[in-house]
């Protein structure tokens, strides 16, 4: 089915590139399929047209997407008010009620996070979806979870499923399995068991390591897909810049309020200075980022668990390495833990890393597969390092420097990039949206900060 004469709806000037209608066309003509296009190519956009088409065809009516909670309005809902907005969407987040109303309503394109779908998956079977789309789709390739069981369940009401990913089986070939269960279930062997040895081989008792014929394995079992590298969308701008929510957790919100009510208080007694108004936006940012260091010294940590997974999310997706700018030293000890549990090679550059230290890390990093992330206080190292090997920023949480922000992008926008750069704000705050901003716009959080105190006290968390 062509798209030839088809008029894409899109902002005045706009015209996709030719791997977004590729991409569409393979869709529409896959009701079941995979996406394993790179991140930062656009791939949401392209699902949004195929779509569109569709639903011009009467082929489809209603779609779920079901995505991590960090992009659900950042990048589907603002996607779709951006290239189809002639078409309805709603957001199914929060209480049951409201999510069963929505699944229920008339929304011609609901989208809903993953841990959501199972509390109503009976109202997603009675919903009349014609078709799912998951994004990030690692998240579904263990099909012992309830999560995958969820889905099979559902995908056996819809006429089609496609699933997005960039990093279908990253870690190992086994990843591959639960995807292949739900897409192409004929194509794959119905026990794991058999599928695993057929891809891996059993050195000891704990040990398994992929068999030579592993990628020839996944790649079959993985079908029909379609995959564009950032390398060859050569239009794409050099540099993407995305946005992820990483909502508070109910421990956070209930610091952060108590903060502001303090700094209303004391807004409303005496004028503000820049350096008092700096500290407090600081606990602001400590608080947001999951570790707060009390007057005495202490630290008091947070359940930071929404901020986390959106890191390891985003990790998980990109097929080269990463940097994370994280300003403060003990949530940078937080986040490695994190990492480190869960079996992501990292290491780390503060201010306490020797300088010789500093320089075995940054040659392992750029020369060594080893290490995939690399853990950044901004201010140690904004300035002079080379990082190429990254091609990915993720900003944990905003400093308070238009320099610092400007030098530490640089670290991969620099001669030896050779491929595309993605740099992901994470924010989950008032107090960061409105810093974020600030950078983005060179203007100087220093000169502004008692403006931005300001505005954090009018407005929510």
């Amino acid at each position: 089915m062509s798209l030839d004469t088809y008029t894409w709806p899109r902002p005045h000037g706009f015209t996709p590139f030719d791997h977004q209608k590729v991409t569409s066309e393979f869709l529409i003509s896959n009701p079941k399929a995979f996406c394993f296009n790179e991140q930062g190519t656009g791939k949401t956009a392209s699902v949004i047209w195929a779509v569109d088409h569709l639903m011009n065809l009467n082929v489809v009516k209603r779609v779920l997407v079901i995505c991590p909670l960090s992009i659900m309005k950042s990048a589907w809902q603002q996607d779709l008010f951006k290239f189809a907005i002639h078409r309805t969407v709603d957001i199914a987040y929060g209480s049951v009620r409201k999510r069963k109303e929505i699944i229920g309503g008339m929304a011609e394109f609901v989208i809903i996070n993953f841990d959501g779908v199972s509390i109503v998956k009976n109202e997603i079977i009675d919903g009349e979806f014609d078709l799912i789309v998951v994004d990030e789709a690692s998240a579904y390739k263990n099909a012992q979870t309830e999560r995958w069981k969820t889905l099979r369940d559902i995908n056996k009401s819809v006429k089609g499923l496609w699933m997005l990913t960039g990093t279908p089986a990253a870690q190992s070939p086994v990843d591959a399995y639960g995807l292949a269960k739900l897409v192409n279930p004929k194509g794959v062997s119905p026990f794991f068991g058999q599928y695993r040895d057929s891809v891996m081989q059993q050195l000891t008792k704990f040990k398994w390591t992929p068999k030579p014929t592993a990628n020839q394995t996944v790649h079959r079992i993985l079908q029909p897909a379609i995959r564009f590298e950032k390398a060859q969308c050569l239009d794409l701008p050099p540099v993407t810049s995305v946005d992820r929510d990483a909502p508070l957790t109910p421990q956070q919100l209930a610091y952060y309020k108590v903060l502001l009510k303090e700094m209303l208080i004391e807004a409303a007694g005496e004028e503000v200075s820049a350096v008092n108004a700096a500290a407090k936006a600081n606990k602001l940012l400590q608080i947001s980022g999951g570790a707060v260091y009390t007057d005495n010294g202490e630290v008091l940590e947070f359940d930071v668990s929404n901020r986390l997974n959106v890191v390891q999310e985003i990790i998980d997706e990109c097929s080269h390495k990463v940097l994370v700018f994280v300003p403060f030293t003990h949530t940078i000890e937080l986040l490695k833990r994190h990492l480190t549990k869960n079996h992501i090679a990292c290491e780390v550059i503060n201010g306490a890393v020797s300088v010789n230290r500093r320089s075995d890390i940054v040659k392992n990093f750029q020369e060594r597969p080893t290490v995939k992330v690399l853990i950044i206080q901004p201010q140690a190292a904004s300035h002079g390092l080379t990082l190429t090997a990254a091609d990915t920023i993720i900003w944990y949480a905003p400093c308070t420097s238009v320099e610092t922000y400007l030098q530490a992008n640089a670290r991969i926008d620099r001669p030896g990039q050779v491929n595309p750069m993605t740099i992901y704000h994470i924010m989950g705050s008032t107090v960061e949206r409105k810093i974020y901003s600030m950078l983005r716009g060179n203007v100087s959080s220093h000169q502004k900060i008692v403006d931005l105190y300001r505005q954090v006290l009018a407005e929510t968390p």
